[in-house]
Parts: C-alpha cells; sequence; structure tokens
C-alpha cells in the first residue's frame, strides 16, 4: 500500500480495518497476520507519508462525442496529461516483468496497427486524433495498445465474477491487480461515438477501451489467463471496445471471435442474456455459462473442459486454483446483492495471494497490487469504484447520463 513495507520509528499511523466474509455472509475482522505487519490479514497500518494519503477518492471523470477523428482530439485535449504521462512509462514499466528493446516493441506496435486497421479502422482513426491532440507519437500511442502482447503476466492476479442479483439484473465486478504506477494515469471515460453505442470505462487515458459497461446492456471484466499468445495481432482492447456495441451474448462472441487476436484473455460478462464467461485463445473463444446457479467466478487459469490441459503448461499464477475456490465460497456464503459483492473484493484469506492484493516481498510482482476494485451494473448505466484496495477505500458511485 503505502512507500515503505513496514512501520517506521517516528511515523504516525491511522488504522483502517477490513473485513472478511464467514460462510454464513457476515463480516468480521480477521486476526493481524503474523507474517506481515503493515498489511495485516484484516487491519492496514498506512503511514502518514503514504502517497495515497494525499490521492483523490475519485477518478477524474472524461467525457467526449462526436465522429471517430473528433471524438479521439476530445480525449487528446481533456487527458493530455495522462497520455503523455502513460506513454512515457510504458516501456519502462513493462520492463519491470520482461526485458523487451524498445525497437523491438515498437515493432510489434506498428504490425498489430495492421491488423487493428482492418479490424476497425474507424477506432485507429480516433487513436490518431487523441495522439495528435495530445502532442504525441500514433507509435507511442499504439505501445499502450500492446502493451499485454509484450509480456505474459499484464494482469496476474485479477479476480473477477459476474452474478444475478436477487433483484434480477445482472452485475459483473473484478479486482484490477497491477502495477500501481499505473493509477495516476487512471480516468472514467464516457464515449459517446456518433452513430454507435455510449460505453463508460474504468481505463488508463490512451487506451481504446477497457472495464466498463455500454448502453446496450453489456458490461466486462477481464483476467490474465496463462495460454499460447503470439506477438502480433489485433490488441485486446479493441475487441473490448467492439463487444460493449453488441445487444446479446452472440454479438458479443462475434465480435472477439472475427479478430485475428495475439493474447489470451478471459473476460467476465453481464448480458442481456445473464452472467457468461469467455475464456479467449489465440485459436476459439470458449463460453462459459452458469450450470444450476446464477453466478460465474473466474480467476487465472483455464476453466473451460477443452481448455483444461493448458493448464498443465503454464505455471499457477498468483494460487489461482485457492483463489477460484475461496471465490465460490464467498459468493455462496451470502445473498447476492451489490453489497455482497464489494464484501467479496475486499477478503484477504491466503495473504498475500488474497483477492484483495496488498504489496508484499514476492521477487516478481510483489510490488503490483489492487490498484482499484469495480463493481458495475449495466443496465443501471452505473459502476462503483474503489480508487485502491477496496478492504480501506470506499466504492465511489459513477453514472452514465441518459444524453
Amino acid at each position: 500500500m503505502g512507500t515503505s513495507s513496514r512501520p517506521r520509528p517516528g511515523n504516525s499511523f491511522r488504522l483502517a480495518l477490513s473485513y472478511s466474509v464467514t460462510p454464513t455472509g457476515t463480516a468480521v475482522r480477521k486476526n493481524i497476520h503474523p507474517a506481515w505487519q503493515t498489511v495485516a490479514g484484516s487491519i492496514l497500518l498506512i503511514g502518514s507519508d503514504d502517497k495515497r494519503d494525499a490521492t483523490p477518492k475519485r477518478y477524474r471523470e472524461v467525457s467526449v462525442a462526436g465522429k471517430p477523428r473528433a471524438l479521439g482530439r476530445q480525449i487528446g485535449e481533456e487527458a493530455r496529461e495522462e497520455v503523455r504521462g502513460f506513454c512515457e512509462v510504458a516501456i519502462e514499466r513493462v520492463n519491470q516483468t520482461v526485458r523487451i528493446s524498445r525497437q523491438r516493441a515498437t515493432q510489434i506496435a506498428q504490425q498489430s496497427l495492421v491488423f487493428a486497421e482492418d479490424y476497425r479502422p474507424d477506432l485507429v482513426d480516433e487513436l490518431r486524433g487523441t495522439a495528435e491532440a495530445a502532442g504525441v507519437d500514433l507509435n507511442d500511442l499504439m505501445l499502450l495498445q500492446v502493451r499485454n502482447q509484450l509480456t505474459s503476466e499484464p494482469d496476474a492476479g485479477c479476480t473477477s465474477l459476474s452474478v444475478r442479483t436477487v433483484a434480477g439484473s445482472t452485475l459483473v465486478a473484478q479486482t484490477w491487480d497491477a502495477d500501481p504506477e499505473l493509477d495516476r494515469f487512471t480516468i472514467v471515460l464516457t464515449r459517446r461515438p456518433e452513430g454507435r453505442s455510449a460505453t463508460m470505462t474504468c481505463t488508463q487515458a490512451g487506451l481504446i477501451s477497457y472495464m466498463g459497461f455500454s448502453e446496450t446492456g453489456i458490461g466486462a471484466c477481464v483476467n490474465s489467463l496463462p495460454a499460447p499468445s503470439r506477438p502480433i495481432g489485433v490488441p485486446h482492447y479493441f475487441t473490448l471496445r467492439e463487444l460493449y456495441e453488441a445487444t446479446s451474448l452472440k454479438q458479443a462472441v462475434h465480435a472477439v471471435e472475427r479478430a485475428h487476436r495475439a493474447i489470451p484473455a478471459n473476460i467476465m460478462l453481464a448480458t442481456p442474456d445473464g452472467p457468461a464467461d469467455l475464456e479467449v485463445t489465440i485459436d476459439a473463444v470458449h463460453v462459459l455459462r452458469p450450470d444450476g446457479q446464477a453466478w460465474l467466478g473466474h480467476t487465472n487459469h483455464c476453466v473451460h473442459t477443452e481448455l483444461c490441459n493448458i493448464n498443465e503448461q503454464f505455471p499457477e499464477l498468483i494460487q489461482s486454483h485457492a483463489r477460484k475456490r475461496r471465490l465460490e465460497q464467498l459468493i455462496t456464503s451470502g445473498v447476492c446483492d451489490i453489497e455482497h459483492v464489494k464484501r467479496i473484493l475486499c477478503d484477504h484469506q491466503d495473504y498475500p495471494r488474497s483477492i484483495c492484493r496488498h504489496p508484499n516481498d514476492d521477487s516478481g510482482h510483489g510490488f503490483w497490487c489492487t490498484v482499484f476494485a469495480l463493481v458495475i451494473e449495466p443496465t443501471e448505466r452505473r459502476m462503483h469504484v474503489s480508487r485502491g484496495t477496496p478492504c480501506c477505500h470506499e466504492f465511489e458511485v459513477y453514472q452514465m447520463s441518459s444524453s
């Protein structure tokens, strides 16, 4: 969480209590984790010099509308600082977990641009507008789109679920576990492209799409899915953007299927047809639906029977199997409503490989944490986002207006 891993003498500290959900559905304080005093299983000691103390509770909201190029220019103008900052650090942050030269990364971006232009030329035109207004090169903007083609674990540790609530609506939620440096480039962006569906996403500025929902009733969250990949293809964010234009699960699947994909991914959905999950490989899209229950949960391994053999070919990510078991236990431990889902996202069992993730001493990805968590209600055109770990940061409401 903070700038230091343990309390230092002379610092003042505030207590932030977090909770775990018991099998009966009640929220209780858990004991302090004996091996980690600053991030206890249930109590966080956050230093007064913690950078997040001065961080606003809400992400900045940006709303744009118009034809692709004009819409892109508005993004570049309104979020110029975030776009430029993200472009400046993109390769540096990727190189925290994998080594790649800027020359090779640019080559991948340029070659993937060809596939993106064939898939959705209007979205490439939007990126051109953003690049022009933000004062960055289109190649730099494309590097943002292919970040997860440069490293095998772009979002390792994310946990997602989709549930049909007791009120009859479907919501989708996740923890977004990643490099905390990306927080300062994150905005909540509403796009109203001319002739197409409006969307609201929680995204890093400069990406063509990310987690969120559309006015068609589709909501989407994403997880890393270890499986075979290739360096060149339609960037994952482009397929997400078209998916939001779907009005049914069938159309959403087609949006992903028709792309020449570079990476595997898991896409958890709330759709007009109820909860659904897409395990996407470079060769196929496998659809998971609830089987006798009103929910689906996913972490970072393949679940579809035709893909389970892939799990043996890749290392398990952040105790994925245990997190999924815990997730399913929590989902069934209480009444499925939005508050119950929020509590699930705060869970610390099996820390530091828990659903709510905090910095730890893991040599590879210990600096990653839950940068934000979100709960999306597509039919209400609303999402709830915690800026920071949900155990000690409030969920803020973001509402898409009707016009």
